[in-house]
């Protein structure tokens, strides 16, 4: 019997024949347009819209300068004054990130507090750079480590994203047990393949969930805050008891995502894992109440985490 495949080549060599022969009969022009008749087409790829792109702050100075331009109430002194540093650790499109840490002379637990994971959650940013001039000026007996901003190449898009450059969600590229099975499957069938929240083509391909995995293993933090929008509540991962609110923001546990910071750190690896969904993404909280949520932050660490 002959194969499908065989009398598929027979059919294209006769088609190759045939455009020879006109070739001789009509020379090159008349050859391509009848080659184009008969060939097998792709289908037509979209054209890409063009993304602008904010340049990459080198400096800490230039990064404030393009924060305050970009992020809800945040004056440029309030950034100025955390004094950020830049880190080794660079986003896909080499961006560098920032952190301060503010380190009591007593500190006997290590709190790494990240925002901005995703690039359109901007208000998170801005929480963070207000927390750490509270840092500085409320003692406590804590190591605590900042970085504002896990995710530049999303938000500094002319319009921001949830994803990072590679389009893939970093909040979802975390190594959790049985990665490869479950994120793919809750990413094909839970959200309906929604671009938003791909996790990626492996776990830990994006140099930013890289940089954070690598910073638990080697700093290794007693409590990881990681803040997001817009939601409203307060989720805890972990194996402690939790907070019950934080400001305005009360306990709503909502589950545990593969690939997620939250099920990596606070359910894998047993590290606390607070995460903060501010009410907005585009508005922060008014000065009193971020005071009063850091002044719970610290209580709850004080009486569950021994900081006190």
């Amino acid at each position: 019997m002959v194969s499908w495949f065989v009398i598929g080549a027979r059919e294209r060599a006769l088609r190759r024949l045939a455009v020879s022969m006109v070739t001789l009969a009509m020379g090159l022009g008349g050859a391509q347009a009848l080659m184009a008749m008969t060939a097998v087409k792709a289908p037509p790829t979209p054209a890409k819209q063009p993304v602008k792109h904010i340049p990459i702050p080198a400096t800490a100075q230039a990064f404030c300068q393009d924060m305050t331009q970009r992020l809800p109430n945040l004056p440029l002194p309030v950034c100025a004054k955390a004094q950020l540093t830049p880190l080794a650790a660079k986003s896909a499109l080499g961006r560098p990130l920032f952190q301060r840490d503010v380190i009591s002379p007593n500190a006997h637990l290590r709190v790494l507090v990240i925002g901005g994971i995703h690039g359109d959650e901007l208000s998170s940013t801005s929480l963070v750079l207000h927390w750490i001039g509270a840092a500085v000026e409320t003692p406590s007996n804590i190591h605590w480590r900042f970085v504002p901003l896990m995710n530049p190449d999303g938000m500094m898009l002319d319009k921001p994203t949830r994803t990072n450059s590679h389009g893939v969600d970093l909040n979802r590229n975390f190594p959790t047990p049985n990665w490869d099975r479950e994120a793919p499957i809750y990413w094909n069938q839970r959200t309906q393949k929604d671009p938003r929240r791909y996790p990626g083509p492996k776990p830990l391909s994006e140099p930013e969930a890289k940089w954070l995995h690598d910073e638990m293993e080697s700093w290794k933090p007693n409590l990881i805050v990681s803040v997001h929008a817009p939601y409203g509540v307060l989720d805890f991962d972990g194996p402690t008891v939790p907070p019950q609110r934080l400001g305005r923001l009360y306990l709503d546990q909502v589950g545990i995502f593969p690939g997620s910071l939250g099920n990596y750190g606070g359910v894998h690896k047993k590290v606390p894992v607070v995460t903060i969904e501010l009410p907005s993404a585009l508005r922060t909280p008014q000065e009193a109440e971020i005071r009063q949520m850091w002044l719970d932050l610290l209580r709850w660490t004080a009486d569950r985490l021994g900081a006190g």
